[in-house]
């Protein structure tokens, strides 16, 4: 583990080691795997200091120089503050992990839209005193549960983006599926595209987008099959439409033809794992349910 200290608009770091390899260009182009944009910005407005000082970005670290980035600033938020009743799983000074309940957007969609948990991580930081804009990292459905991942700043965000191409950010979902999946576990893997006819459905089309799911039974009742879900990509409904395209959609997703037994599809985020940006702590988030009508009964934090 890194250490790391906030002190002001300023973030501290204790240079480990292991870094002695790097020089600040290659820390921010090939660790951190910062844009160029931003990286040109930390430069001309000597964002960066190294034992408090404008550093040298082209010699290497040495073990336990103090490295100094300024990335505490003020930001104008680009969406709406509004208090919504939201659950944090997840909080530090870089980035923000929510429990999204059903029925709200992960952003707006539209100018001006509120109700969504962007419009609620804008009211969290501004109350908290933290006058920055969340990025969001990952989006869920409107109608989906779980773990949803925000950055406060932009490196956080960029690093974190790069750790989400690279699948490097673990999301685990649990999924109530119709009929009985007679398989243990599997992959399905079929390319999803837009559906003509529908301006907001998906589904599985040879000229579509890669997309595989990684599969496992939990438990099978009745007429229902409980699965953990990962996946490979991250294609919009992508586990909605691949489990309707087995035969077996999500109970609850009447758009992709699941049965009724429940008021929304059966999809719930419950985990997400990463690696912390900058002191390389692994985390681990679990997400409890929080439909007011259960629809899973395992324990979230089993998974």
């Amino acid at each position: 583990m890194i250490h790391t200290n906030k002190k002001g608009s300023w973030l501290e770091i204790t240079v480990p080691e292991e870094w002695e390899k790097y020089t600040l260009e290659t820390l921010f182009k090939d660790f951190w795997m910062a844009p160029k944009k931003l990286v040109h910005a930390f430069r001309m407005e000597k964002s960066v200091l190294l034992n408090g000082q404008v550093p040298d970005w082209t010699l290497p670290f040495q073990k336990n120089a103090r490295l100094s980035l300024k990335l505490f600033t003020e930001e104008k938020p680009t969406h709406i503050p509004q208090y919504l009743n939201v659950d944090i799983i997840y909080e530090d000074d870089h980035l923000i992990v929510f429990n999204k309940p059903a029925g709200m957007d992960t952003h707006p969609n539209e100018d001006g839209q509120t109700g969504t948990l962007a419009n609620a991580a804008a009211f969290h930081l501004l109350a908290s005193g933290e006058v920055s804009r969340p990025r969001h990292i990952h989006r869920l459905d409107r109608d989906t549960t779980g773990a949803v991942l925000f950055a406060k700043n932009p490196l956080t965000a960029a690093i974190l983006d790069k750790m989400l191409q690279e699948r490097s950010i673990k999301r685990t979902y649990l999924a109530l599926t119709d009929g009985i999946i007679r398989q243990k576990k599997g992959i399905i893997d079929k390319p999803i595209g837009r559906d003509r006819h529908h301006p907001t459905k998906r589904r599985v089309s040879e000229n579509g987008q890669q997309a595989i799911t990684y599969f496992h039974v939990i438990e099978k009742k009745k007429q229902h099959t409980l699965v953990q879900c990962s996946l490979a990509t991250g294609r919009t409904h992508q586990i909605r439409v691949h489990f309707s395209a087995i035969g077996h959609p999500l109970t609850g997703d009447l758009l992709y033809g699941g049965s009724d037994g429940v008021s929304r599809q059966a999809l719930h985020a419950v985990k997400l794992e990463f690696t912390h940006p900058f002191t390389q702590e692994k985390i681990t988030c679990h997400a409890p349910f929080i439909d007011e009508e259960p629809i899973f009964t395992i324990d979230p934090y089993s998974i």
